[in-house]
């Protein structure tokens, strides 16, 4: 499975510790937005696999990350390199939108 399901206390170890950039889904399983880009996450992942580490956080689940991020909104996407966040999109976009943010971040 392309995608990776992160957790509160596995978050620093697969997200701020990968030596690719990571882009953590932020999401829960009663938010319709949030089921509706899932499919569009797991293209992704699969698409950019090896260049990008894509994971997925439940929010209901895992309370302490999502507000160390000021998550507000959901789902919200971040994209974290070298153990920074980067780049942000809220709410369900475009394929486009995300894969664009996606080449800013790779730099290509």
């Amino acid at each position: 499975m392309a995608v990776c399901q992160v957790t509160d206390q596995t978050f620093e170890e697969e997200v701020l510790k990968s030596d690719i950039p990571v882009l953590v889904d932020f999401w829960a399983a009663w938010c319709g937005p949030c089921r509706a880009i899932a499919p569009v996450i797991e293209e992704l992942a699969e698409e950019y696999q090896g260049r990008l580490k894509v994971c997925k956080l439940n929010v209901d689940e895992n309370p302490v990350t999502p507000g160390k991020y000021g998550i507000r909104a959901i789902p919200t996407l971040i994209f974290f390199k070298d153990g920074q966040p980067v780049e942000s999109i809220t709410g369900a976009v475009a394929k486009s939108t995300i894969e664009a943010v996606i080449a800013k971040v790779l730099g290509s």
